[in-house]
């Protein structure tokens, strides 16, 4: 056999056995690594490429060490899984740069971290001053993660006392110009439906590159042609998006306030507009 054409299946071969073998390893492979995982990484890509270019005989003895290495990593992950001190004396501990706005010198010496260094992860955070960090630690993959002081934190409806009404998730409902029903079924909605909304914007499923429904029963599409502007959706679609969200917000009002005739003429009105809501389907989405 030709050395050339030898050393092209030896590649599509270890090509084959380093994507299985790395299905084998998890996720965490491809995604932040740790001490050990990256010392893996390295050595199994470099066994790889010892099997598709050593022409001798003994590539095969290349097949074993990468099986062998790929076992004795996930006996490593699996002694990880079960004790904490293995974790620990594997993988770097966490370490604490920044404690109650202060910078921990002796703990950055010995991450062998700078100043600029920390402050550029900082900035990566949007925090461009210490003195608003609560709490900054180094994780055993090398990342920086922050805890603003409570003053500096954003505001959430928790934060104000207000209990928010869970958001459904927006779906995909078509992708590269072919209809997806898992996603409709998931929105109790029916391709009828999807063609007739479509049709009111002039277009047809194969126009579309992506197209989304949000928990309010809205569509929003991007195109192919990137210069051709979509129809604004006729007033009826919107008027019933309208009356959907004021219901959202009667809901929201109701669990927000503390005062009881306050929380049932909410309540009351949001169950009012709901059966309004059903009376008008067939003719506002019409």
């Amino acid at each position: 056999m030709p050395e050339a054409l030898e050393v092209i299946l030896r590649t599509v071969f270890a090509v084959v056995v380093l994507f299985f073998l790395t299905k084998v390893l998890g996720k965490r492979q491809v995604s932040q690594l740790s001490f050990f995982e990256y010392i893996t990484g390295i050595t199994v890509g470099s066994l790889a490429a010892y099997i598709s270019l050593d022409t001798d005989k003994t590539w095969h003895l290349g097949l074993i060490a990468l099986i062998v290495w790929v076992a004795f990593s996930l006996g490593i992950e699996y002694l990880q899984i079960k004790s904490k001190k293995a974790r620990d004396f594997i993988d770097f501990k966490s370490t604490v740069l920044i404690k109650d706005g202060k910078i921990l010198e002796n703990n950055m010496k010995k991450e062998k971290l700078t100043t600029d260094e920390l402050l550029e992860e900082l900035r990566k955070k949007d925090v461009f001053k210490v003195a608003d960090v609560e709490f900054a630690i180094m994780e055993s993959d090398g990342a920086i993660n922050v805890l603003l002081t409570r003053e500096n934190q954003p505001l959430t409806p928790k934060h104000l006392g207000i209990k928010v009404a869970p958001e459904s998730e927006t779906q995909a409902v078509i992708m590269d110009g072919k209809i997806m029903d898992e996603p409709l079924d998931t929105l109790n909605l029916s391709r009828g439906w999807l063609e007739g909304e479509l049709e009111k914007l002039n277009l047809n499923v194969e126009n579309v590159f992506l197209g989304q429904v949000d928990s309010y029963g809205e569509l929003t599409v991007d195109l192919y042609t990137d210069n051709v502007e979509v129809q604004q959706p006729q007033d009826k679609p919107q008027l019933y998006a309208l009356l959907k969200k004021c219901e959202a917000d009667l809901e929201l009002f109701s669990l927000s306030t503390k005062n009881k005739e306050a929380k049932q003429m909410y309540e009351n009105t949001s169950e009012q507009l709901q059966t309004l809501l059903k009376r008008l389907k067939p003719f506002i989405q019409n």
